[in-house]
Protein backbone atom coordinates (compact mmCIF):
# COMPACT_ATOMS: atom_id res chain seq x y z
CA UNK A 1 0.00 0.00 0.00
CA UNK A 2 1.37 3.41 -0.95
CA UNK A 3 1.26 6.21 1.90
CA UNK A 4 2.09 10.30 1.14
CA UNK A 5 5.47 10.57 3.40
CA UNK A 6 3.77 12.46 5.92
CA UNK A 7 1.38 10.02 6.69
CA UNK A 8 4.40 7.28 6.74
CA UNK A 9 5.83 9.97 9.24
CA UNK A 10 3.10 9.98 11.22
CA UNK A 11 2.11 6.30 11.38
CA UNK A 12 5.49 4.80 12.50
CA UNK A 13 5.44 7.57 15.30
CA UNK A 14 2.22 6.00 16.28
CA UNK A 15 3.35 2.80 16.12
CA UNK A 16 6.63 3.38 17.78
CA UNK A 17 4.34 5.52 20.70
CA UNK A 18 2.42 2.08 21.43
CA UNK A 19 5.57 -0.15 21.01
CA UNK A 20 7.63 2.05 23.79
CA UNK A 21 4.52 1.45 26.12
CA UNK A 22 4.29 -2.53 25.36
CA UNK A 23 7.87 -2.79 25.82
CA UNK A 24 7.77 -0.67 29.24
CA UNK A 25 4.87 -2.15 31.07
CA UNK A 26 7.31 -5.51 30.04
CA UNK A 27 10.17 -3.92 32.36
CA UNK A 28 8.72 -1.13 34.42
CA UNK A 29 6.87 -3.57 36.50
CA UNK A 30 9.88 -5.76 37.76
CA UNK A 31 11.39 -2.99 40.15
CA UNK A 32 7.95 -3.05 41.91
CA UNK A 33 7.00 -6.64 42.36
CA UNK A 34 8.05 -6.88 45.92
CA UNK A 35 6.11 -3.71 47.03
CA UNK A 36 2.94 -4.96 45.33
CA UNK A 37 3.51 -8.53 46.51
CA UNK A 38 3.86 -6.91 49.76
CA UNK A 39 0.81 -4.30 50.02
CA UNK A 40 -1.23 -7.15 48.63
CA UNK A 41 -0.09 -10.27 50.99
CA UNK A 42 0.68 -12.44 48.38
CA UNK A 43 4.33 -12.56 48.06
CA UNK A 44 4.43 -16.41 46.99
CA UNK A 45 2.25 -15.62 43.83
CA UNK A 46 4.91 -12.43 43.32
CA UNK A 47 6.11 -14.33 40.39
CA UNK A 48 2.87 -14.94 38.62
CA UNK A 49 2.35 -11.41 37.63
CA UNK A 50 5.30 -11.79 35.12
CA UNK A 51 4.63 -15.65 34.52
CA UNK A 52 1.00 -14.82 33.61
CA UNK A 53 2.09 -11.94 31.17
CA UNK A 54 4.65 -13.51 29.51
CA UNK A 55 2.66 -16.85 29.37
CA UNK A 56 -0.05 -15.13 27.14
CA UNK A 57 1.27 -13.10 25.49
CA UNK A 58 3.24 -15.98 23.91
CA UNK A 59 -0.11 -18.40 23.96
CA UNK A 60 -1.64 -15.83 21.93
CA UNK A 61 1.44 -14.51 19.56
CA UNK A 62 0.40 -17.01 16.49
CA UNK A 63 -3.53 -16.72 16.98
CA UNK A 64 -2.98 -12.76 16.56
CA UNK A 65 -0.94 -13.13 13.45
CA UNK A 66 -3.69 -15.62 11.72
CA UNK A 67 -6.23 -13.24 12.60
CA UNK A 68 -4.78 -10.33 11.51
CA UNK A 69 -3.87 -11.67 8.56
CA UNK A 70 -7.46 -12.86 8.10
CA UNK A 71 -9.70 -9.61 8.96
CA UNK A 72 -7.02 -7.30 8.42
CA UNK A 73 -4.17 -5.78 11.36
CA UNK A 74 -6.00 -2.54 12.05
CA UNK A 75 -8.68 -4.41 13.53
CA UNK A 76 -6.51 -6.43 15.66
CA UNK A 77 -4.04 -3.42 16.36
CA UNK A 78 -6.65 -1.28 17.92
CA UNK A 79 -8.74 -3.42 19.20
CA UNK A 80 -5.61 -4.95 21.25
CA UNK A 81 -4.79 -1.21 22.57
CA UNK A 82 -8.18 -0.58 23.69
CA UNK A 83 -7.65 -3.73 25.48
CA UNK A 84 -4.14 -2.94 27.33
CA UNK A 85 -5.84 0.52 28.83
CA UNK A 86 -8.34 -1.26 30.18
CA UNK A 87 -5.74 -3.81 31.80
CA UNK A 88 -3.85 -0.93 32.57
CA UNK A 89 -6.80 0.77 34.60
CA UNK A 90 -7.56 -2.90 36.62
CA UNK A 91 -4.05 -3.47 37.74
CA UNK A 92 -4.08 -0.38 39.17
CA UNK A 93 -7.47 -1.02 40.98
CA UNK A 94 -6.56 -4.73 41.92
CA UNK A 95 -7.37 -5.46 45.72
CA UNK A 96 -5.47 -8.93 45.83
CA UNK A 97 -2.89 -10.86 43.59
CA UNK A 98 -5.81 -13.31 41.81
CA UNK A 99 -7.11 -9.95 40.45
CA UNK A 100 -3.59 -8.59 39.52
CA UNK A 101 -2.51 -12.09 37.77
CA UNK A 102 -6.07 -11.44 35.94
CA UNK A 103 -5.75 -8.62 34.61
CA UNK A 104 -1.99 -8.70 33.67
CA UNK A 105 -3.08 -11.95 31.93
CA UNK A 106 -5.43 -9.45 29.62
CA UNK A 107 -2.45 -7.46 29.37
CA UNK A 108 -0.25 -9.81 27.69
CA UNK A 109 -2.63 -10.64 25.39
CA UNK A 110 -3.40 -7.10 24.07
CA UNK A 111 0.89 -6.32 24.22
CA UNK A 112 1.16 -9.37 21.84
CA UNK A 113 -1.14 -7.79 19.33
CA UNK A 114 0.30 -4.49 19.40
CA UNK A 115 3.69 -5.34 18.65
CA UNK A 116 2.89 -7.95 16.27
CA UNK A 117 0.49 -6.01 14.64
CA UNK A 118 3.12 -3.07 14.27
CA UNK A 119 5.63 -5.59 12.59
CA UNK A 120 2.81 -7.12 10.34
CA UNK A 121 1.50 -2.89 9.49
CA UNK A 122 4.86 -1.99 8.93
CA UNK A 123 5.28 -5.09 6.50
CA UNK A 124 1.88 -4.36 4.78
CA UNK A 125 2.78 -0.41 3.65
CA UNK A 126 6.30 -0.42 2.92
CA UNK A 127 8.69 -2.01 0.44
CA UNK A 128 10.95 -4.65 1.31
CA UNK A 129 13.96 -1.94 1.35
CA UNK A 130 12.29 0.58 3.19
CA UNK A 131 11.31 -2.36 5.94
CA UNK A 132 14.63 -2.49 8.01
CA UNK A 133 14.72 1.07 8.91
CA UNK A 134 11.09 1.24 9.84
CA UNK A 135 11.17 -2.23 11.72
CA UNK A 136 14.73 -1.19 13.51
CA UNK A 137 13.02 2.24 15.05
CA UNK A 138 10.22 0.31 16.20
CA UNK A 139 12.47 -2.32 17.40
CA UNK A 140 14.67 0.24 19.30
CA UNK A 141 11.17 0.18 22.00
CA UNK A 142 12.55 -2.80 23.24
CA UNK A 143 16.21 -2.19 24.52
CA UNK A 144 14.75 1.01 25.51
CA UNK A 145 12.24 -0.31 27.78
CA UNK A 146 15.50 -2.15 29.70
CA UNK A 147 17.79 0.87 30.30
CA UNK A 148 14.93 3.26 31.99
CA UNK A 149 12.14 1.30 32.64
CA UNK A 150 13.60 -0.41 36.08
CA UNK A 151 14.84 3.20 37.09
CA UNK A 152 11.22 4.77 36.00
CA UNK A 153 9.12 2.23 37.77
CA UNK A 154 11.61 2.63 40.95
CA UNK A 155 11.00 6.05 41.09
CA UNK A 156 7.10 5.92 40.61
CA UNK A 157 7.04 3.27 43.24
CA UNK A 158 8.89 5.39 45.66
CA UNK A 159 6.82 8.74 44.54
CA UNK A 160 3.29 8.11 43.44
CA UNK A 161 2.11 4.47 44.66
CA UNK A 162 2.98 1.33 42.46
CA UNK A 163 -0.91 2.02 40.73
CA UNK A 164 0.58 4.45 39.34
CA UNK A 165 2.90 1.64 37.43
CA UNK A 166 0.43 0.88 35.56
CA UNK A 167 -1.74 3.84 34.87
CA UNK A 168 0.69 5.90 33.98
CA UNK A 169 -0.13 4.10 30.66
CA UNK A 170 -3.35 5.46 30.35
CA UNK A 171 -3.22 9.58 29.33
CA UNK A 172 -0.01 7.99 26.64
CA UNK A 173 -1.83 4.84 25.55
CA UNK A 174 -5.64 7.62 25.04
CA UNK A 175 -2.96 9.79 22.83
CA UNK A 176 -1.78 6.76 21.14
CA UNK A 177 -5.09 5.65 20.19
CA UNK A 178 -6.05 9.04 19.14
CA UNK A 179 -3.27 9.01 16.90
CA UNK A 180 -3.94 5.11 15.80
CA UNK A 181 -7.00 5.85 14.34
CA UNK A 182 -6.16 8.65 12.18
CA UNK A 183 -2.48 7.26 11.03
CA UNK A 184 -3.03 3.38 10.54
CA UNK A 185 -4.53 2.99 7.52
CA UNK A 186 -7.56 0.45 6.18
CA UNK A 187 -5.47 -2.74 5.77
CA UNK A 188 -7.83 -5.50 3.65
CA UNK A 189 -7.83 -8.91 5.36
CA UNK A 190 -7.60 -12.20 3.23
CA UNK A 191 -10.74 -13.69 4.64
CA UNK A 192 -10.13 -17.43 5.19
CA UNK A 193 -12.79 -19.25 5.51
CA UNK A 194 -11.94 -21.57 8.77
CA UNK A 195 -9.77 -20.75 11.84
CA UNK A 196 -7.15 -23.42 12.94
CA UNK A 197 -9.26 -24.14 15.83
CA UNK A 198 -7.33 -27.94 16.90
CA UNK A 199 -4.06 -26.07 16.33
CA UNK A 200 -4.73 -23.21 18.83
CA UNK A 201 -6.11 -25.69 21.30
CA UNK A 202 -3.25 -27.95 21.18
CA UNK A 203 -0.76 -24.88 20.78
CA UNK A 204 -1.45 -23.06 24.14
CA UNK A 205 -2.07 -26.34 26.02
CA UNK A 206 1.74 -26.87 25.14
CA UNK A 207 2.63 -23.56 25.77
CA UNK A 208 0.99 -23.60 29.43
CA UNK A 209 2.70 -26.97 29.96
CA UNK A 210 6.15 -25.73 29.10
CA UNK A 211 5.80 -22.25 30.63
CA UNK A 212 5.07 -24.45 33.90
CA UNK A 213 7.33 -26.70 33.61
CA UNK A 214 11.01 -24.60 33.20
CA UNK A 215 9.20 -22.46 36.31
CA UNK A 216 8.80 -25.38 38.54
CA UNK A 217 11.86 -27.07 37.32
CA UNK A 218 14.46 -25.36 40.12
CA UNK A 219 12.01 -26.50 42.90
CA UNK A 220 12.61 -29.82 44.39
CA UNK A 221 9.36 -29.97 45.65
CA UNK A 222 7.74 -29.19 42.15
CA UNK A 223 10.38 -31.81 40.40
CA UNK A 224 7.79 -34.31 39.85
CA UNK A 225 5.22 -31.83 38.37
CA UNK A 226 7.69 -30.65 36.39
CA UNK A 227 8.32 -33.63 34.74
CA UNK A 228 4.87 -34.43 33.80
CA UNK A 229 4.61 -30.67 32.89
CA UNK A 230 7.38 -31.53 30.39
CA UNK A 231 5.73 -34.97 29.10
CA UNK A 232 2.46 -32.81 28.29
CA UNK A 233 4.23 -29.97 26.45
CA UNK A 234 5.95 -32.86 24.56
CA UNK A 235 2.78 -34.23 23.57
CA UNK A 236 0.68 -31.35 22.60
CA UNK A 237 3.48 -30.00 20.54
CA UNK A 238 3.60 -33.29 18.58
CA UNK A 239 -0.06 -33.12 18.28
CA UNK A 240 0.31 -29.16 17.10
CA UNK A 241 2.70 -29.80 14.23
CA UNK A 242 0.36 -33.24 13.18
CA UNK A 243 -2.32 -30.69 12.97
CA UNK A 244 -0.15 -28.15 10.98
CA UNK A 245 0.63 -30.33 8.70
CA UNK A 246 -2.81 -31.29 7.90
CA UNK A 247 -5.00 -28.31 8.46
CA UNK A 248 -6.03 -26.21 5.74
CA UNK A 249 -5.47 -23.22 7.03
CA UNK A 250 -2.60 -23.50 9.55
CA UNK A 251 -1.90 -21.43 12.12
CA UNK A 252 1.86 -21.30 11.74
CA UNK A 253 2.00 -22.60 7.95
CA UNK A 254 4.80 -24.97 7.58
CA UNK A 255 4.95 -25.36 4.36
CA UNK A 256 6.77 -22.23 4.00
CA UNK A 257 9.97 -23.42 5.85
CA UNK A 258 10.47 -25.11 2.82
CA UNK A 259 11.81 -21.77 1.46
CA UNK A 260 15.65 -21.53 2.86
CA UNK A 261 15.08 -17.62 3.53
CA UNK A 262 12.48 -18.34 5.92
CA UNK A 263 13.71 -21.49 7.94
CA UNK A 264 17.17 -19.53 8.45
CA UNK A 265 16.04 -16.70 9.38
CA UNK A 266 13.44 -18.13 12.03
CA UNK A 267 16.63 -19.96 12.97
CA UNK A 268 18.79 -16.57 13.56
CA UNK A 269 15.32 -15.49 15.33
CA UNK A 270 15.37 -18.27 17.83
CA UNK A 271 18.75 -17.96 18.50
CA UNK A 272 18.90 -13.97 19.86
CA UNK A 273 16.06 -15.49 22.37
CA UNK A 274 18.62 -18.38 23.35
CA UNK A 275 22.16 -16.68 23.27
CA UNK A 276 21.34 -13.11 24.66
CA UNK A 277 17.96 -12.56 26.40
CA UNK A 278 18.81 -15.61 28.47
CA UNK A 279 21.32 -14.68 29.83
CA UNK A 280 20.76 -10.88 30.85
CA UNK A 281 18.56 -11.71 33.83
CA UNK A 282 21.65 -13.04 35.55
CA UNK A 283 24.36 -10.95 34.54
CA UNK A 284 24.05 -8.53 37.62
CA UNK A 285 24.37 -11.57 39.48
CA UNK A 286 27.45 -12.92 38.44
CA UNK A 287 29.08 -9.28 38.03
CA UNK A 288 28.41 -8.47 41.80
CA UNK A 289 29.73 -12.26 42.86
CA UNK A 290 32.68 -12.73 40.33
CA UNK A 291 33.83 -9.07 40.21
CA UNK A 292 32.30 -8.09 43.84
CA UNK A 293 30.81 -4.76 42.70
CA UNK A 294 27.41 -3.64 44.16
CA UNK A 295 23.89 -3.87 43.01
CA UNK A 296 24.26 -0.90 41.07
CA UNK A 297 27.47 -0.93 39.60
CA UNK A 298 26.75 -4.78 38.39
CA UNK A 299 24.11 -2.79 36.40
CA UNK A 300 26.94 -1.42 33.98
CA UNK A 301 27.16 -4.39 32.18
CA UNK A 302 24.16 -5.19 31.03
CA UNK A 303 23.56 -1.28 30.19
CA UNK A 304 26.42 -1.56 27.98
CA UNK A 305 25.14 -5.09 26.29
CA UNK A 306 21.91 -3.36 25.78
CA UNK A 307 23.26 0.21 24.52
CA UNK A 308 25.40 -1.19 21.79
CA UNK A 309 22.01 -3.18 20.83
CA UNK A 310 20.93 -0.28 20.07
CA UNK A 311 23.17 1.45 18.17
CA UNK A 312 23.75 -1.42 15.97
CA UNK A 313 20.20 -1.88 15.41
CA UNK A 314 19.54 1.25 13.75
CA UNK A 315 22.76 1.67 11.68
CA UNK A 316 22.09 -1.71 10.49
CA UNK A 317 18.00 -1.21 9.41
CA UNK A 318 19.58 2.35 7.86
CA UNK A 319 22.45 0.61 5.94
CA UNK A 320 19.81 -2.11 4.61
CA UNK A 321 17.75 0.16 3.58
CA UNK A 322 19.96 2.15 1.98
CA UNK A 323 21.42 -0.47 0.03
CA UNK A 324 19.07 -3.58 -0.13
CA UNK A 325 21.92 -6.36 0.71
CA UNK A 326 21.32 -8.08 4.11
CA UNK A 327 23.30 -11.67 4.58
CA UNK A 328 26.84 -10.17 5.62
CA UNK A 329 25.16 -8.49 8.52
CA UNK A 330 24.11 -11.25 9.65
CA UNK A 331 27.20 -13.19 9.46
CA UNK A 332 29.00 -10.40 10.89
CA UNK A 333 26.30 -10.23 13.80
CA UNK A 334 26.64 -13.80 14.84
CA UNK A 335 30.63 -14.23 14.56
CA UNK A 336 30.81 -10.65 16.73
CA UNK A 337 28.32 -12.43 19.27
CA UNK A 338 29.92 -15.79 19.28
CA UNK A 339 33.59 -14.25 19.93
CA UNK A 340 32.39 -11.92 22.57
CA UNK A 341 30.64 -14.86 24.53
CA UNK A 342 33.67 -16.80 23.85
CA UNK A 343 36.07 -14.33 25.54
CA UNK A 344 33.58 -14.16 28.25
CA UNK A 345 33.59 -17.98 29.10
CA UNK A 346 37.67 -17.71 29.51
CA UNK A 347 38.22 -14.19 31.28
CA UNK A 348 40.05 -14.71 34.53
CA UNK A 349 38.82 -13.40 38.03
CA UNK A 350 39.87 -10.37 39.11
CA UNK A 351 39.84 -8.34 35.81
CA UNK A 352 38.67 -4.72 35.58
CA UNK A 353 35.12 -4.22 35.51
CA UNK A 354 35.32 -2.30 31.83
CA UNK A 355 36.84 -6.29 30.30
CA UNK A 356 33.25 -8.05 30.54
CA UNK A 357 31.34 -4.46 30.10
CA UNK A 358 32.88 -3.97 26.66
CA UNK A 359 33.47 -7.65 25.47
CA UNK A 360 29.13 -8.11 26.33
CA UNK A 361 28.78 -4.27 24.63
CA UNK A 362 30.38 -6.53 21.87
CA UNK A 363 27.49 -9.28 21.68
CA UNK A 364 25.04 -6.78 21.85
CA UNK A 365 26.49 -4.52 18.75
CA UNK A 366 26.84 -8.40 16.80
CA UNK A 367 22.82 -9.31 18.06
CA UNK A 368 21.70 -5.72 17.59
CA UNK A 369 22.57 -6.14 13.92
CA UNK A 370 20.27 -8.74 12.76
CA UNK A 371 17.65 -8.31 15.80
CA UNK A 372 14.77 -6.77 13.70
CA UNK A 373 16.49 -7.16 10.20
CA UNK A 374 15.80 -11.23 10.36
CA UNK A 375 11.68 -10.20 11.20
CA UNK A 376 11.96 -7.52 7.65
CA UNK A 377 13.70 -10.32 5.67
CA UNK A 378 11.31 -13.12 6.47
CA UNK A 379 8.39 -11.08 5.71
CA UNK A 380 9.55 -10.55 2.30
CA UNK A 381 10.10 -13.74 1.69
CA UNK A 382 6.51 -14.64 2.68
CA UNK A 383 3.20 -14.87 1.01
CA UNK A 384 1.70 -11.40 1.53
CA UNK A 385 -1.42 -13.54 2.81
CA UNK A 386 0.77 -14.95 5.80
CA UNK A 387 2.77 -11.98 6.67
CA UNK A 388 1.00 -11.79 10.28
CA UNK A 389 1.43 -15.81 10.71
CA UNK A 390 5.05 -15.78 9.85
CA UNK A 391 5.81 -12.19 11.70
CA UNK A 392 4.81 -14.04 14.92
CA UNK A 393 6.11 -17.26 14.32
CA UNK A 394 9.68 -15.31 13.99
CA UNK A 395 8.83 -13.35 17.43
CA UNK A 396 7.80 -17.02 18.74
CA UNK A 397 10.69 -18.48 18.46
CA UNK A 398 12.37 -16.10 20.08
CA UNK A 399 10.34 -15.78 23.04
CA UNK A 400 10.18 -19.86 23.47
CA UNK A 401 14.13 -20.46 23.30
CA UNK A 402 14.67 -17.22 25.74
CA UNK A 403 11.66 -18.57 28.19
CA UNK A 404 13.43 -22.21 27.94
CA UNK A 405 16.97 -21.19 27.91
CA UNK A 406 16.86 -18.89 30.77
CA UNK A 407 15.01 -21.61 33.27
CA UNK A 408 18.09 -24.16 31.71
CA UNK A 409 20.64 -21.61 32.63
CA UNK A 410 19.12 -20.38 36.19
CA UNK A 411 19.21 -24.38 37.21
CA UNK A 412 22.79 -24.86 36.16
CA UNK A 413 23.03 -21.43 38.17
CA UNK A 414 21.76 -23.02 41.04
CA UNK A 415 22.94 -26.49 40.86
CA UNK A 416 26.42 -25.31 40.28
CA UNK A 417 26.90 -23.17 42.95
CA UNK A 418 25.71 -25.01 45.67
CA UNK A 419 27.36 -27.86 44.10
CA UNK A 420 30.78 -26.07 44.73
CA UNK A 421 30.19 -24.13 47.84
CA UNK A 422 32.18 -25.48 50.89
CA UNK A 423 29.94 -27.17 53.95
CA UNK A 424 30.64 -23.63 55.90
CA UNK A 425 28.88 -21.34 53.34
CA UNK A 426 24.61 -22.26 52.24
CA UNK A 427 23.86 -21.12 48.82
CA UNK A 428 20.09 -20.40 50.18
CA UNK A 429 21.48 -17.57 52.17
CA UNK A 430 24.42 -16.50 50.26
CA UNK A 431 23.86 -13.01 49.05
CA UNK A 432 26.24 -10.37 47.18
CA UNK A 433 26.10 -8.42 50.45
CA UNK A 434 27.26 -11.13 52.58
CA UNK A 435 29.73 -12.28 50.47
CA UNK A 436 31.14 -8.22 50.63
CA UNK A 437 31.43 -7.88 54.24
CA UNK A 438 33.24 -11.64 54.15
CA UNK A 439 37.28 -12.01 54.45
CA UNK A 440 38.77 -11.50 51.24
CA UNK A 441 39.95 -15.78 51.10
CA UNK A 442 35.93 -16.25 51.33
CA UNK A 443 35.08 -13.38 48.19
CA UNK A 444 38.08 -14.57 46.22
CA UNK A 445 36.43 -18.46 46.43
CA UNK A 446 32.75 -17.64 46.01
CA UNK A 447 34.55 -15.26 42.77
CA UNK A 448 36.08 -18.25 41.24
CA UNK A 449 32.96 -20.40 41.92
CA UNK A 450 30.97 -18.45 39.99
CA UNK A 451 33.19 -17.54 37.11
CA UNK A 452 33.81 -21.89 37.43
CA UNK A 453 29.93 -21.78 37.15
CA UNK A 454 29.36 -19.35 34.06
CA UNK A 455 32.18 -20.25 32.09
CA UNK A 456 30.45 -23.10 30.94
CA UNK A 457 27.23 -21.37 30.12
CA UNK A 458 29.14 -18.56 27.93
CA UNK A 459 30.85 -21.22 26.27
CA UNK A 460 27.50 -22.94 25.47
CA UNK A 461 26.25 -19.74 24.54
CA UNK A 462 28.88 -19.27 21.68
CA UNK A 463 28.60 -22.20 20.49
CA UNK A 464 24.89 -21.28 20.33
CA UNK A 465 26.22 -18.37 18.11
CA UNK A 466 28.70 -19.94 16.41
CA UNK A 467 25.58 -22.41 14.40
CA UNK A 468 23.95 -19.43 13.67
CA UNK A 469 27.23 -18.31 12.08
CA UNK A 470 26.72 -21.35 9.97
CA UNK A 471 22.89 -20.65 9.37
CA UNK A 472 23.90 -17.09 8.33
CA UNK A 473 26.09 -18.64 5.32
CA UNK A 474 22.97 -20.32 4.56
CA UNK A 475 21.18 -17.49 4.04
CA UNK A 476 20.64 -16.87 -0.08
CA UNK A 477 22.29 -14.23 -0.68
CA UNK A 478 20.39 -10.98 -2.75
CA UNK A 479 18.82 -8.07 -2.33
CA UNK A 480 15.76 -6.50 -0.45
CA UNK A 481 13.53 -5.12 -3.48
CA UNK A 482 12.28 -1.50 -4.20
CA UNK A 483 8.72 -2.46 -5.59
CA UNK A 484 5.73 -3.47 -3.03
CA UNK A 485 3.82 -6.77 -3.73
CA UNK A 486 0.30 -5.63 -5.41
CA UNK A 487 -2.76 -5.35 -2.28
CA UNK A 488 -4.56 -7.73 -2.04
CA UNK A 489 -8.21 -7.64 -3.07
CA UNK A 490 -10.51 -7.64 -0.10
CA UNK A 491 -12.11 -11.43 0.58
CA UNK A 492 -16.31 -11.48 1.34
CA UNK A 493 -15.49 -15.29 2.50
CA UNK A 494 -16.09 -15.08 6.77
CA UNK A 495 -13.99 -16.39 9.37
CA UNK A 496 -15.60 -19.58 11.12
CA UNK A 497 -14.07 -22.41 12.80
Amino acid sequence: MSMSPWRLRLLIVSLLTVAILGALDHTIVSTSLATVAGELGALAQMGWVVVGYTLASTVLLPVLGKLGDAVGPRAVFLVSLVLFLVASLACGFAQDMPQLIGARVVQGMSSAGLHLMSQTIVARVTTPRERPRYLALIGAAFPVAILVGPVLGGLITDYWGWSWVFWINIPFGVAALLLALVAVPHLPGFGRRRFDVGGSVSFAIAMVALVLAVTWIGDPALAAASVVSFAVAGMAFAAFFLIELRAPEPLVPLRLFADRTIAVGTVLSAIIGIGLFSITAYLPTYIQMAYRTSATVSGLVPIATVFGMLVSNLATGWLVSRTGHYRVYCIVGTALSAAGLFAMSVLPVGLPLWVPMILMAVVGVGTGAFMSLVVAVVQSAAPRRDTGSMTATVNLVRQVGSTVATAIIGGVIGFGVAALLPSSLDAATLTPQFVHDASAAVQNQVAGIYSGVFAPVFAALAVTYAAGVVAAVLLPAGRLSDESEPAPAPSSEPLTA
